[in-house]
């Protein structure tokens, strides 16, 4: 039986390193003092930025990579992949210079545009003055709102005079918007045809390519908003951020390359072509190539625009302070490297531990230079004659000696890996500069998981990587970043085996909650940068996901509270608010938590900060629940309820106001899921409290919660059965 096991085992490990094996001689093979003859820092990432002057060097930048690679499909090529544009024009990627008139304040009486209210909420933002932009925005009499593919505007103060004041069909797919005064951005994104000629093709040829655009409206007139500016970028939308009156927006366009044709970053306004923005790229490979386009625009300038294009990795997270934007992804260097790394283990790992003879007899056979293909033929030849001459005790005490020594080596190795990039790019009034990039070990959980602070990044991640003993390595850590990147101070392996659910960081601290079985509410001291250090931390069941400040010494957690099931595991309740005091840091406490709802019950403010309402000076909380109650429905469905649960939150506690729903029978019959009359958003304007769904607007006093009135918003009735 151990006979069998130990061939097998040889045949496997044959596989393994034949398939990670180019199949002619190594590019570039280098041979570094330790004599493995592998070298795999020429993948690693250059801290060099680089500018092209043309699209045919990018063009040879990308082929260099692609023959580096053997093809670099790099799964299913992500990077690389589509019909590309051909016969495009020599582009030279020069700075396209716009007229920049003096910005244009936004004036009181444009911002209130007649008898506005003296106090009204805004949108949920994590940095004071950057705006973010959300498919709801109020200015105080006015509501703004995407219902589907429309722009609608609502006359919303005072209440009792609430009506549609006009409704615009916009074309694509509307995602958010912004307003300012006068002045109301909305991005779409859609596809488009893009026209190109194949090389000494005789006629043009479309294809399908994504698009993301920059609508901005004069609403003087909020009966009749009027187009002014329309700029179109190539990519899908990922953020925006709004600077006073500058609107930055960032776009995400995979490298189509095919043929040695690629289709570069270009800006329209309307079908006119603006501008080709310089692209900025690092000379190290990536697994995925990805032009991260970002477009300054003066919502008040004519054609005042700006922009330039980064070729980084695929980023997940981005997080903007008033003077930078950071951009942020994964670590993920190219197939080869992994291709390299079985190799290095092989004759780094591998071969030191075997007999002596047939190390030697190896090592012969490297010296032969011959190909991949045949030197692992003979390699290979030699291992089975080794197996052969072992009884099954040797056999087996060397397999085992070998499985630790490569566990141990892949375990260090994944947890250098296992890092983010982050980019920094300076902004100052539609000035686009790039600053800085910079690494750290682990992953980030959101954009709350970075913060800028006196110039210095702070940055909260999780480290966690699976190993051959089937299990996973996981801990937490914050770091602190000068403004060149370069990390001055850190706070590694907090709460081995958990991992973070949710950060704020405040001032000199930071918050931060990780979990398994308990919620571990650390407050984690940061006044001195290099010596980042955990003052206290509070054991309690369930988590929060969401975490904002009360005032200095308290916060709010909104989460799921969890319990212990008949198995002794983890079991999911319903959603929880926590009220955190934190004055005495060594020793926080929970001053009251309030449950609602059963298991699978939900709320959009646990994914979207946005659709978190809170008003200290009226002691307000308000979010959007979907309530799984108990009992089922006449269909045999479990009860569900959606609407907006409504608190007064002092430092005392939760208190419930009431509950707000847009929901009847109707609605609950045939809707279980994704409900148009489940509330997103809440706002209030004076003393009345807006609640917003895809169908309606309902107005509630704030005082009682008692019913103002309503909006019957332009939803079209679809019935999604669940």
């Amino acid at each position: 039986m151990m006979k069998g096991r130990v061939v097998l085992v040889g045949i496997l490990l044959g596989m393994l390193l034949l398939s990670g094996c180019v199949q002619e001689k190594d590019v570039g093979e280098k041979t570094p003092s330790d004599g493995s003859g592998i070298d795999l820092s020429e993948l690693e990432a250059s801290q060099e930025l680089k500018k092209f002057s043309s699209a045919g060097e990018i063009r040879e930048f990308l082929k260099a990579r692609t023959e580096a690679s053997q093809g670099f499909h790099l799964g299913a090529p992500r990077a690389l992949m589509g019909e590309m544009m051909v016969g495009m024009e020599e582009m030279a990627v020069t700075e396209a210079g716009m007229p920049v008139p003096a910005p244009t304040p936004a004036t009181k009486a444009e911002v209130e545009a007649g008898e506005g209210a003296a106090e009204y909420s805004t949108t949920n933002i994590q940095v004071e003055g950057v705006d973010e932009a959300d498919f709801v925005k109020n200015d105080g009499k006015y509501i703004y709102t995407l219902v589907e593919d429309n722009l609608v505007i609502v006359r919303a103060y005072p209440p009792e005079e609430a009506e549609i004041l006009s409704k615009r069909e916009i074309q694509g797919n509307p995602r958010e918007i912004f307003v300012r005064g006068d002045r109301l951005v909305v991005f779409t994104e859609d596809t488009h045809d893009v026209l190109f000629y194949p090389e000494y093709g005789f006629k043009p040829e479309t294809r399908r390519a994504p698009r993301t655009s920059a609508l901005i409206y004069n609403i003087s007139l909020r009966e009749n908003p009027r187009l002014v500016a329309n700029y179109s970028l190539n990519g899908e939308y990922f953020q925006s951020r709004m600077i006073g009156d500058w609107v930055y927006l960032i776009v995400k366009d995979h490298v189509y390359y095919h043929n040695d044709f690629i289709d570069l970053p270009l800006i329209r306004e309307g079908s006119v072509k603006v501008m080709r923005p310089e692209i900025y790229y690092f000379d190290n490979p990536e697994e995925n190539y990805v032009f991260h386009t970002i477009a300054a625009i003066n919502i008040r300038g004519e054609d005042e625009i700006t922009a330039k294009s980064f070729m980084m990795g695929y980023s997940n997270n981005l997080y903007v302070s008033k003077k930078n934007i950071y951009i942020t992804y994964p670590k993920n260097l190219p197939y080869r490297y992994y291709q390299e790394e079985r190799r290095e283990i092989f004759h780094k790992i591998v071969t030191p531990l075997l007999p002596e003879d047939t190390r030697d007899a190896i090592e012969a056979i490297r010296a032969k230079d011959l190909g991949t293909a045949e030197e692992w033929e003979a390699i290979s030849s030699i291992l089975e004659e080794m197996y052969n001459q072992m009884d099954e005790n040797e056999k087996e005490a060397l397999i085992e000696r070998i499985e630790d020594a490569v566990r141990e080596y892949e375990e260090k190795k994944a947890l250098e890996r296992d890092k983010t990039i982050i980019h920094k790019i300076r902004i100052e009034d539609g000035d686009i500069e790039y600053e800085a990039r910079g690494e750290v070990p682990g992953r980030l959980l959101n954009q709350f998981s970075l913060d800028e602070y006196e110039e210095n990044l702070r940055v909260a991640t999780t480290t966690r990587f699976w190993t051959r003993r089937g299990g996973s390595t996981e801990y937490n850590n914050v770091y602190v970043l000068d403004p060149t990147l370069t990390t001055i101070g850190s706070l590694e392996e907090i709460a081995p085996s958990e991992r973070i659910y949710s950060t704020r960081f405040i001032g000199e601290r930071l918050y931060m909650v990780t979990f398994k079985r308990t919620d571990p509410f650390f407050v984690i001291d940061l006044s001195e940068p290099e010596r980042p250090e955990v003052l206290g931390k509070l054991k309690i069941p369930g988590f929060s996901d969401y975490l904002h400040p009360y005032d200095e010494d308290h916060i709010i957690g909104i989460g799921k509270e969890t319990g212990t099931n008949e198995w002794g595991g983890v079991s999911i309740k319903g959603v929880k608010l926590a009220l955190f005091n934190v004055s005495n840091v060594e020793e926080p406490e929970e001053i009251d938590r309030y449950e609602i709802g059963e298991s699978g019950t939900d709320s959009e403010a646990l994914h979207d900060h946005k659709a978190f309402l809170f008003s200290r000076k009226k002691n307000l909380l308000v979010i959007p629940i979907r309530e799984v109650m108990n009992g089922y429905s006449e269909r045999g469905m479990q009860k569900v309820w959606q609407g907006a649960y409504v608190f007064n939150v002092t430092l005392t506690g939760f208190k419930l106001k009431g509950r707000v729903t847009h929901e009847n029978e109707y609605e609950e019959e045939y809707y279980h899921w994704h409900s148009p009359a489940a509330v997103r958003r809440a706002l209030y304007i004076d003393n009345t409290l807006y609640t917003i769904s895809s169908r309606k607007i309902l107005m509630n006093k704030l005082v009682d919660l008692s019913k103002v009135g309503e909006i019957t918003l332009p939803y079209k009735e679809r019935l999604y059965y669940s």
